[in-house]
């Protein structure tokens, strides 16, 4: 499974970007599709997931300001990201996973920078 983000780049704070994940193959069974990011001299964390069902969960930092969703039939999950902090920027990662006990799939990332 090929996973491929777009849509980083620089913005002001305040401003907004959407982030698109593409997979390769068909995504009705990944159960777990999320968003990662990771900023210089920090670890990996996540920022929002989405069930297979459509349940949403956010990380406390972007509660409000992102909403994550997926569109099976085009193969894609999304992060809308708005009223963007410079404390926001990072590489930003796509994941997927069908289940638990089931393999990670990763993008190879996209920068997002929030900058006056």
């Amino acid at each position: 499974v090929q996973l491929a983000e777009s849509g980083g780049g620089w913005v002001q704070p305040g401003g907004s970007l959407r982030l698109s994940c593409g997979f390769s193959e068909n995504i009705f069974s990944f159960n777990h599709l999320a968003w990662y990011r990771q900023a210089p001299g920090k670890e990996r964390e996540s920022v929002a997931n989405i069930t297979g069902r459509g349940l949403a969960t956010y990380v406390d930092a972007v509660q409000g300001r992102f909403l994550i969703t997926r569109d099976n039939v085009a193969r894609t999950v999304y992060l809308q990201m708005n009223r963007l902090k410079p404390e926001d920027t990072a590489v930003y990662y796509c994941n997927g996973r069908i289940g638990d006990g089931w393999p990670d799939y990763w993008g190879q990332g996209t920068q997002v920078t929030v900058s006056s």
